[in-house]
């Protein structure tokens, strides 16, 4: 559990502040093509919503791949197979690969399947795993969602991630320095706990930047809401919080810097079983990358891991190895 620092109350009005920038982001319009992408994905499913994140929002380029996270209310609301509902209970989430014409361009994305639940749990004090928080204190749009109760329910979580991001700011930042700095802290750890395969000083300075204004008001926000304690000075923000509080939070870091690359590695390979789609993806990355167009057959993409021998073999007929040491 996270250590409590109780110096002052939490402030009520704070948490509106955040509940109301949320929404104010999350109601954003997306381009027609990504919301026809996934009222087709969805087809006849019922979710709670699905939420649109990561680079692609960030950067627009609808030739790359579009991230989605999907909220469920029940695991068996999503179509797949009774393994990959029981690896997704057991090791969430499940990640799926989807491409489909949308006005004669293809879209393509990465979909990952969480329960209501498991979305709870994965933002709030007691997880070890940082994933799910540290993505979604970061801008995402609600491009989907089933009714009003639904949205309420996942702004709800939304708020929960932007808390536990913010607090770990405050553990993990300087003691004293203007908002962005507490930012860059925080997403240098959490990239670090994760076997994550981005430049980790780079990426997280472009996460914040062009949004500082946003993360300046959440960051002062969530603090006031969860009673924690700064001073401002200027633009600079000082924490006011017992050594105690800050030794307790550091130690409850290093448990999670130890679990998240053996987490990471975990769903790597649980994904080499449950990844639908994951051969079409693999496909579309070679030739993004190198050119090479990888046919494969249907029973190929039903089944990689016997075929890999043949994929390999046939990268190799096709020069994708000598390329690679070429750039190496």
């Amino acid at each position: 559990m996270i250590p409590q620092q109780t110096s002052s109350p939490p402030d009520a009005g704070a948490a509106g502040e955040i509940a109301h920038l949320l929404v104010s982001e999350l109601i954003q319009p997306v381009a027609p093509d990504i919301t026809s992408f996934v009222t087709a994905m969805i087809g006849p499913s019922r979710p709670l919503g699905v939420l649109f994140y990561g680079s692609a929002l960030r950067q627009p380029d609808m030739d790359g791949i579009l991230d989605f996270y999907i909220i469920v209310e029940h695991l068996s609301d999503w179509p797949a197979g009774g393994w990959a509902r029981t690896a997704n209970r057991l090791l969430p989430p499940n990640v799926e690969y989807h491409e489909r014409l949308v006005d004669g361009r293809m879209v393509r994305a990465k979909v990952a399947i969480l329960t209501l639940a498991q979305f709870r749990q994965m933002t709030g004090r007691g997880t070890l795993d940082t994933t799910i928080w540290a993505r979604f204190c970061q801008p995402v749009r609600l491009v989907w969602v089933r009714d009003a109760v639904a949205a309420d329910t996942i702004l709800a979580c939304l708020i929960r991630a932007v808390a536990m991001a913010a607090r770990w700011a405050m553990a993990l930042g300087p003691r004293r320095g203007q908002p962005e700095e507490f930012w860059n802290a925080l997403f240098s750890n959490t990239y670090g706990a994760e076997l994550r395969v981005e430049n980790n000083r780079k990426r997280p300075r472009a996460i914040v930047q062009g949004h500082e204004v946003r993360y300046r008001a959440l960051l002062a926000a969530a603090w006031r809401a969860d009673g924690l304690s700064f001073m401002v000075q200027g633009d600079v923000l000082v924490p006011q919080v017992d050594e105690a509080w800050r030794r307790g939070m550091l130690d409850g870091w290093w448990l999670r810097q130890k679990m998240g690359q053996p987490l990471n590695i975990a769903r790597l390979a649980k994904g080499t079983f449950t990844f639908s789609g994951g051969a079409r993806y693999i496909a579309w990355k070679i030739k993004r990358h190198s050119g090479i167009d990888l046919p494969l057959s249907p029973f190929a993409e039903r089944h990689p891991l016997i075929c890999l021998p043949h994929l390999l073999w046939s990268l190799r007929q096709a020069g994708f190895f000598r390329r690679k040491q070429a750039r190496d």
